[in-house]
């Protein structure tokens, strides 16, 4: 005859799942995360609306640069009238979702104003740029900022001094 006894393994319930701890960290881990990329996206969404001001600036400075073509100097009535001298529409008509103005300015200057729909970092009336043209030869102008009321670190890399 066939007894057999059966024999039971005994072994420690290990719980599965994670402790408290790991929770805690990987949460903590998360909220660090997204704090960063939080700011990081604020900045990128500043630049985006900055540079909406290069885009806009563009008909500008084609008008000054063929204006030196047959002009010794820069148009300086420093009124919005060098817009309509230069061919381009009113200062408040250039204008986009985030900029409130292009006008050209003294000395073929451009300034920029960029509106109260702006991020808070850039927007208002102290908030302008103002871009000075460089001269080697007629037509070939470069363009430096003379002065911008808000952080550089948002100018576009060919803006930044």
């Amino acid at each position: 005859m066939n007894c057999s006894i059966g024999h039971h393994l005994i072994t420690a319930h290990r719980p599965s799942g994670f402790t408290l701890i790991e929770l805690m960290i990987t949460i903590a881990i998360i909220g660090i995360l997204a704090s960063i990329a939080l700011f990081a996206y604020q900045d990128y969404i500043i630049r985006a609306q900055v540079s909406e001001g290069v885009t806009l600036v563009s008909g500008p400075e084609l008008a000054l640069a063929e204006w030196t073509g047959g002009h010794p100097n820069f148009p300086n009535s420093g009124t919005p009238g060098n817009n309509t001298s230069l061919g381009l529409a009113a200062p408040g008509s250039i204008s986009g979702s985030y900029v409130q103005s292009v006008a050209v300015i003294n000395g073929g200057k451009i300034e920029l104003t960029y509106g109260n729909k702006a991020n808070a970092a850039i927007a208002g009336a102290a908030n302008k740029c103002t871009l000075s043209p460089l001269t080697s030869s007629p037509g070939a102008i470069r363009w430096q900022v003379d002065s911008c009321g808000f952080n550089s670190r948002y100018l576009p890399q060919a803006w930044r001094p």
